[in-house]
């Protein structure tokens, strides 16, 4: 019987070895034959078999049919004991920094647990009987989007636990490139946790291997971690994603804007929640020399939206070049020298802009009136140093 089970946990480790050697002939096979880590069920389902599991998923945990992982794996017999789902919910639908209540799934009648708000980290009640928790989630590849967070919550509480980490690896749709101020230790929060740059050029399943790898997760514990790699992907070429990754980065425009504009968040300017341009306009009631006029209102994922009403001046970057490779601060630096509003720093009070940039240098930086080609010049040591680091935790080719 253990001879049997050791038999196939290394048929297993050659499958998944083999998967990750594809690339040499992959472009030869063509680009139809890309599959996710969850279109991959030969490789992850033996694993699951008279195991009891967590999932960490949301409503981009599709398969290649449309059809939702969690109902395939109950299909397959799988044994779901859990569901754990991240910000904006298992559904994808709550606004950005929104309390998500715990509840069952009406499908499957599945329990949920949030992991956001107070319960960043599944608690060791949530995975008592847990023999696996099987991650899968389409991240955008930047570090303050806080799906890398949560696997990394995940992560140390499976390590605390000792409780498995298998992820279904997705595209990054920002892979193949690093830009971007590195994470200072002093600014680290749930919108940055490790010293990486804002854009960090590594798939999700990539990203698990570096934290555990560099011994990030706390105490410098590791888990017992697996990633179910993608077959026939390329760092270097694009792939839409299965489904919105939250409601405010409703289209591929918007993900590949999102690094250079959400640096907006810690100011006094509107990234287009609460209309139909999310992160893909910028504008604020104080800058009226800059052209384009928009009004955030309440709609779908902004319920409360910030400038509620106000009348926006700004730009729209909708029509930008739909795969821009690298951080663009041209938009933030002219936001800032066209802002005329005396009785408001441009800058919010709470100094979140800090830890979204991972430090108060970025912002030191606008103030002094540094230029763009300045201030990127000024990460390029530190982005070096991570390349170094990056490259040993690649899977695919780059």
């Amino acid at each position: 019987m253990n001879l049997g089970l050791k038999i196939k946990d290394l048929v297993l480790t050659v499958l998944i070895f083999f998967s990750f050697n594809q690339a040499s002939f992959a472009q030869d096979i063509g680009k139809n034959c890309f599959k996710s880590g969850a279109d991959r069920p030969e490789l992850y389902l033996p694993l699951l078999q008279n195991k009891s599991i967590a999932i960490v998923t949301n409503q981009t945990g599709l398969l290649k049919d449309g059809s939702f992982l969690v109902d395939y794996l109950v299909k397959n017999k799988v044994k779901i004991k859990t569901i754990f789902a991240p910000e904006h919910g298992f559904r994808g639908d709550a606004d950005a920094g929104e309390h998500v209540k715990n509840g069952v799934d009406t499908k499957t009648g599945i329990p949920i647990f949030s992991l956001y708000g107070s319960n960043k980290k599944p608690k060791p009640e949530q995975l008592k009987g847990i023999d696996i928790v099987l991650f899968d989630i389409q991240d955008v590849g930047v570090r303050f989007y806080t799906y890398i967070s949560t696997l990394t919550y995940v992560m140390e509480a499976g390590a605390e636990n000792k409780v498995e980490v298998i992820v279904l690896d997705r595209p990054n749709p920002h892979d193949g490139y690093v830009d971007g101020p590195l994470l200072n230790e002093q600014w680290k929060s749930f919108v940055g946790m490790h010293p990486i740059p804002v854009v960090y050029g590594l798939t999700i399943g990539e990203y698990g291997t570096m934290v555990n790898g560099e011994k990030w997760l706390s105490k410098g514990i590791q888990a017992k971690y697996t990633v179910i790699p993608m077959q026939n992907y390329h760092k270097k070429q694009r792939y839409g994603v299965s489904a919105s990754p939250s409601p405010n980065l409703p289209n591929d425009t918007a993900i590949n804007l999102y690094p250079s504009l959400c640096f907006f968040e810690g100011t006094q300017v509107s990234v287009g929640r609460g209309t139909d341009l999310p992160f893909q306009i910028y504008g604020s009631p104080w800058s009226k020399s800059l052209p384009y006029q928009f009004t955030p209102k309440p709609n779908y994922g902004a319920k409360d939206p910030f400038l509620n009403g106000k009348l926006c001046f700004g730009e729209n970057l909708s029509k930008e070049k739909p795969d821009l490779r690298e951080l663009n601060i041209d938009w933030l630096l002219k936001a800032y020298q066209n802002y005329k509003n005396p009785a408001q720093d441009f800058f919010l009070k709470n100094l979140f802009f800090d830890k979204l940039a991972g430090s108060d240098e970025l912002r030191k930086q606008i103030v002094a009136g540094k230029s763009a080609a300045e201030i990127k010049s000024s990460w390029k040591k530190d982005l070096e140093a991570f390349q170094k680091i990056r490259t040993k935790y690649i899977l695919y080719v780059d």
